[in-house]
């Protein structure tokens, strides 16, 4: 059976009686992220030392509590203890869900959390007892606070002053006033009514974040086919525990009216529905609202994964070899004349995994930015290897997904300028290339040859050997099928005017 704990408040003259959280009670998240996907540090799983350091977490949340509350007719204050220690104190709202006629005259945010050093301050120049140890046995010593500088300076009984460097303990005889042992929120209301209300308490806090991981299984035995699994990742270090909560995640990119960071901004936020026990998704704004069909507890200082969607078997994908030597050599407004310039763009063949994220394909939903981690099976022990992993940034549905898996061992890329020709009079420029791959697989291999042409914005092909495709204003394509153990020579000319 679940229990009500009712505390009855004497303040500023009025009365209020709290009924605290219960378990089911109506209370929801929003969380936000500011994180880069893929870069979770590994202090954020675990504030050192035991302490809450959730204001270093890259992402904060917004609460919302509904709940019942006895509020006298007239001026009365409540207090509400279970909240976050990293609340921003300029979000609480209060309102009143049964009679919207209750008014808020004054709110606030207590902090001031007992200590033994705040407890020291607020005891100079009354009684203490000091507790130290002698041996086997405990000397205890009362005298009025004098001092709390180098150890603690006590006048004692008969007037004389004792210095104490080394104690065990010290006995106050009160908690004094002001001081809490919980983070508080106080408010002093005007209800036109006696009697409990449903009230609804928001605000923001710091301290949580939350982001997407997908494991894939890559199968080639038939082809390229692989099975793919996602889960949110939510870190707790607000400074409370959120027991049997509704949870939804909004994915989309947020604007705030902030100072300008180079963290990614993304928002999400978190409700449930009641009809499953997994995550819905829909359409929301210009986001996508991700819906827990059941409640979940996020405790204080910890990390919760949670299913985002049913794996997907049988995705059907597609393995592509890349040589893209000048890709980091980007057209930069004017014309560049140097004939060096891009001369010695090189690289590896990079090896990317192709998947069509469709309905068709086992898929079909809007994939929050995220990690996505792939393995293989190796059939020999049964065992599965870890092969790549690459971060996909927010992926709607009918869009391929394209994740970079490393450098290929086996195919060998070179590229040579072999011809340089400018004319400054009649504005013309003239630069030849031969790229040759190389395959030792014991297979024949297609490669992708990406060139930029970064000299002018206006440029031909001319004299190519293989046929090409543009793919943007600056860049062509090359698909090139290499047999095994042997080689593919590409030629082309780029025409540059001016």
């Amino acid at each position: 059976m679940n229990k009500l704990l009712i505390a009855i408040l004497f303040l500023n003259g009025g009365v209020a009686v709290a009924l605290e959280a219960a378990p089911e009670s109506d209370d929801s998240i929003t969380i936000y992220s500011r994180m880069q996907p893929g870069a979770v540090a590994p202090e954020w799983y675990r504030p050192s030392g035991g302490r809450n350091q959730g204001g270093n977490v890259p992402g904060y949340a917004i609460i919302r509590h509904d709940r019942p509350y006895r509020i006298d007719r007239g001026t009365s204050t409540l207090r509400v203890t279970d909240v976050a220690a990293l609340i921003d104190p300029t979000t609480v709202t209060f309102t009143s869900l049964d009679r919207p006629q209750t008014r808020v005259l004054e709110q606030s945010f207590q902090f001031d959390l007992v200590s033994q050093a705040k407890l020291l301050e607020r005891y100079l120049g009354q009684p203490i007892t000091v507790e130290q140890v002698r041996g086997d046995t405990v000397d205890r010593l009362t005298g009025r606070l004098l001092g709390i500088g180098d150890g603690l300076t006590l006048q004692l009984d008969d007037g004389s002053v004792a210095a104490v460097r080394e104690y065990a303990n010290v006995a106050f005889s009160e908690l004094p006033g002001g001081l809490i042992t919980r983070p508080t929120l106080e408010w002093l209301l005007d209800s036109p009514a006696a009697g409990e209300q449903e009230v609804r308490i928001a605000y923001e806090t710091q301290g949580m974040t939350w982001w997407a991981d997908y494991n894939i299984i890559l199968d080639e035995a038939n082809g390229c086919s692989m099975d793919l699994s996602a889960w949110v990742s939510i870190i707790n270090q607000s400074g409370a525990s959120y027991p049997a909560s509704r949870l939804k995640l909004i994915a989309g990119d947020v604007h705030r009216a902030e100072p300008p960071r180079q963290q990614r901004e993304v928002m999400y936020r978190v409700a449930m529905a009641e009809d499953s026990a997994g995550f819905a998704e829909k359409s929301f704004f210009e986001y996508h609202l991700y819906t827990l069909g059941r409640r979940t507890d996020l405790p204080d200082n910890s990390t919760k994964q949670i299913e985002l969607m049913p794996t997907a078997a049988g995705v059907d994908c597609e393995k592509e070899l890349v040589f893209a030597p000048t890709l980091q050599i980007p057209y930069r407004g004017h014309q560049q004349l140097d004939q060096q310039y891009g001369r010695q763009g090189q690289g590896e063949v990079n090896v990317f995994l192709r998947f069509a994220n469709e309905a068709g394909n086992g898929l079909g939903r809007p994939l929050p930015a995220g990690r996505m981690r792939v393995n293989q099976l190796d059939t020999d022990d049964g065992s599965l290897e870890f092969i790549g992993e690459d971060v996909i940034d927010h992926t709607p549905r009918n869009e391929d997904v394209l994740i970079r898996m490393g450098n290929a061992f086996d195919v060998v890329g070179e590229r040579t300028q072999t011809d340089f020709r400018v004319d400054t009079r009649t504005r013309n420029l003239w630069e030849t290339f031969e790229i040759k791959l190389r395959n030792h697989k014991d297979e024949a291999t297609n490669v992708v040859v990406l060139e930029n042409l970064y000299r002018a914005a206006n440029w031909t092909i001319e004299d190519a050997t293989a046929e090409f495709s543009k793919e943007n204003s600056n860049r062509i394509r090359f698909d090139v099928r290499i047999p095994s153990e042997g080689e593919a020579v590409i030629r082309y000319t780029a025409h540059y005017t001016w």
